[in-house]
């Protein structure tokens, strides 16, 4: 019986280079090219192939000329530290958390982020958040230079239709994770990301392309990011939003560059890091003064539940207030990104602060509106429901029985989703109303609730 591949890293690279099934080809062309550029007679076949992919390492000078071999066969960079020879190898632990000075760096990080995500997902979902990762790769955003030249040239040809085509796809991608949440279509994203995108990435296109297209690969990157935060796998969510940042830097998109900076202060403040989530707030506000009014309300709002967090209620109000005040001059179309933020999303922000605050009374003015969700966003009208139902559950005068109503609605719709914070939220919930279990209501919430528990 053969035995299994253990080097994902260079089994991946053989079969982006077509060498799959053509393994003792590939081993001639390694003694070919050794003995053309180096003088050194290697005497590998399809075996020692077979061997390298199950754990064993070539002699010197054998990496450097296989990784010559891919680099030339793939129209791209590959280094012997990316074959996954015992003494090399890709550090996944560390992979996607330096926001790299190097553009042609950040192509391959990114790419190798797909990659392995399809390959090791074990090791990179249960990857850490580093702290500290998140503000130096933001100092960078908002002080490095601007990219002087984003042309490149490889084996494909790409156009702006091609983007035009990614921008598309990126609105289909957005709606599957809005309606089924972060857990549901990752996989298939990244798969296409892997097979199409890093081509186009790794081809050939003019500087104006090249912007347009590590903008659009920005955002793709970027939802990655999101969903990865929405499942609840922290760490992996930060090494993508950190190249994100990096490509919207390279595509001179401040706008969506300071949309990932709020998303990752919306990420410290579910992992309940307050001066972290501040500065990240702030640092988003500063990069975007001059951008759409929409796109200006939804970062005002990621400040306001930062400050919210850190017992700040007069930041707080002040955020919330210039968070209406940008809604009000929203007019004509803003990033098609930014086109889910709605005031049913201000007011839920505004609820969630409110409750944060420890003023209950002043959430609840919010909570109807907050409810006023689309029929594509089952995600956020989950988020919102269960969170409404937690304001009614606090207070000196708790209506557990709305609370329970409420509650029996987020389940409802929980069911359409796959997403760590929704089941979270209604887990909040339950801690809130166990002490009321004798309640027919809560009783009736509290089973169907274990159950969602159980299935997550």
């Amino acid at each position: 019986m053969p035995k299994p591949v253990t080097n994902h890293e260079l089994d991946a690279l053989l079969a982006d280079a077509g060498y799959s099934q053509t393994q003792a080809a590939f081993a001639r062309q390694v003694n070919a090219h050794s003995r053309t550029t180096r003088g050194a007679e290697l005497q590998y076949d399809g075996a020692s192939v077979y061997w390298w992919l199950r754990g064993r390492t070539p002699d010197d000078p054998a990496p450097a000329v296989i990784a010559e071999v891919l680099s030339r066969r793939l129209n791209r960079t590959v280094t012997a530290n990316d074959l996954g020879f015992r003494r090399g190898g890709t550090d996944l632990t560390r992979l996607g958390l330096v926001y790299e000075p190097s553009l042609e760096d950040s192509r391959t990080t990114v790419a190798d982020l797909w990659r392995y995500l399809l390959l090791r997902r074990d090791v990179l979902t249960a990857a850490p958040l580093v702290v500290g990762a998140t503000m130096t790769a933001g100092w960078a955003w908002l002080f490095d230079p601007r990219d002087p030249d984003t042309s490149h040239t490889g084996a494909r040809r790409v156009t702006a239709g091609d983007v035009a085509a990614l921008h598309a796809s990126q609105r289909q991608i957005l709606d599957l994770d809005r309606r089924h949440g972060g857990g549901h279509a990752r996989a298939l994203m990244v798969g296409w990301l892997h097979r199409e995108v890093t081509p186009m990435l790794h081809g050939t296109y003019t500087d104006a392309v090249g912007r347009q297209l590590l903008a659009a690969v920005a955002e793709l990157t970027g939802q990655v990011g999101f969903m990865s935060y929405d499942v609840g796998e922290h760490g992996l969510a930060q090494r993508y939003f950190i190249q994100a940042l990096r490509l919207a830097k390279a595509g001179d998109d401040p706008a969506f560059g300071a949309h990932v900076l709020a998303n990752m202060a919306t990420q410290a403040v579910y992992l309940n890091q307050p001066a972290e989530a501040v500065r990240l707030a702030r640092a988003a506000v500063e990069g975007a003064r001059r951008a759409h009014p929409a796109v200006m309300a939804r970062l005002y709002t990621a400040e306001a539940c930062a400050h919210a967090i850190a017992a700040d209620e007069a930041s707080c109000s002040t955020a919330l207030r210039n968070a209406e005040k940008a809604m009000g001059k929203t007019a004509g179309d803003g990033p098609a990104w930014a086109g889910y933020f709605t005031p049913a999303h201000f007011a839920g922000t505004a609820m969630r602060c409110w409750r944060d605050l420890g003023k209950p009374d002043r959430a609840l003015r919010h909570a109807a509106d907050a409810l006023q969700i689309d029929a594509g966003g089952t995600r956020t009208k989950a988020l919102h429901t269960a969170l409404a139902a937690t304001v009614h559950a606090t207070g000196p005068n708790p209506d557990v029985e709305q609370a329970a109503a409420l509650g029996a609605e987020a389940l409802d719709l929980a069911d359409a989703v796959r997403s760590r914070r929704v089941v979270e939220r209604v887990d909040e919930l339950g801690r809130l109303l166990r002490p009321y279990r004798r309640n027919r209501a809560v009783a009736g919430f509290l089973g169907r609730s274990a159950q969602l528990a159980k299935a997550a």
